[in-house]
């Protein structure tokens, strides 16, 4: 479900603080939301991930689930890419790899474990090779995403030709062999990562990878939503890692 621009081959050096001028923001009205579903349209359709359509959006169930959530990236108040991220837990586990993948992830819901699911990550073709950058701010929100809800697992959702980039760049391993998404035409693989035993070696490469607190609950906190996760941090840069997974079946990069 991965549609950006495409994998980039070496980490970015041009600015030493991508996120100078970005913006990231929960779609909650239709007309964010519209302008997100129309970016996937053009994004997929440029790469030969989906049919043409009439309605020229891609939209699906799991975008207004209470577990999930939107966010367009935009740069001086132009959107140019987006990610959606799902939360799954034992008791909420409803998400897209949840769906295509779930005799792997079940098992680790069962088992108790909270697992990130970014999926829909696309950029504006015309605007990504303006911001090299863009795939890793983007990616980034992934990486809040495990500190607030203080995640066991994080996930993507990746063609067979980007799993190099994930493993040398994020230390994801592949984990489930390319399926068919319902809409797609172009199967994706699952790719995951235990998040505190990789979390550390990440933010070393990528500092700007990093959150704080206050913006970890300005993204993922709302008021009066049903969905919770009890074991979110409270305080904290970072989380201090919890005890490793009981699982063998995510392989821990060395």
């Amino acid at each position: 479900m991965r549609s950006a621009a495409k994998a980039v081959a070496v980490i970015p050096e041009r600015s030493s603080y991508p996120l100078e001028n970005i913006d990231y923001r929960l779609a909650e009205t239709p007309e964010e939301k519209d302008q997100i579903y129309r970016l996937r349209y053009r994004a997929y359709l440029r790469e030969g991930a989906i049919l043409p359509s009439e309605t020229g959006r891609v939209v699906d169930r799991y975008d207004d689930l209470p577990n999930t959530y939107v966010f367009g990236v935009y740069i001086h108040g132009e959107l140019y890419s987006s990610i959606r991220v799902s939360v799954l837990t034992p008791e909420w586990r409803e998400s897209p790899s949840a769906a295509m993948f779930s005799d792997l992830l079940q098992p680790e819901l069962e088992r108790g474990k909270i697992v990130i699911d970014p999926t829909r990550f696309v950029a504006a073709p015309e605007k990504a090779k303006r911001f090299p950058e863009l795939p890793y701010v983007t990616v980034r929100l992934g990486y809040v995403a495990c500190g607030h809800f203080n995640a066991d697992i994080g996930l993507a959702n990746v063609r067979p030709e980007h799993r190099a980039f994930y493993r040398r760049v994020f230390l994801q391993e592949p984990w489930g062999e390319p399926r068919l998404h319902p809409g797609l035409i172009k199967p994706v693989g699952l790719m995951a990562a235990h998040y505190p035993s990789i979390r550390e070696k990440v933010f070393q490469r990528f500092p700007f990878m990093r959150s704080s607190a206050f913006e970890r609950r300005k993204l993922f906190e709302r008021r009066n939503e049903a969905f919770s996760v009890a074991q979110a941090p409270t305080h904290g840069t970072e989380r201090t890692p919890i005890a490793a997974q009981h699982s063998n079946s995510i392989v821990n990069p060395a």
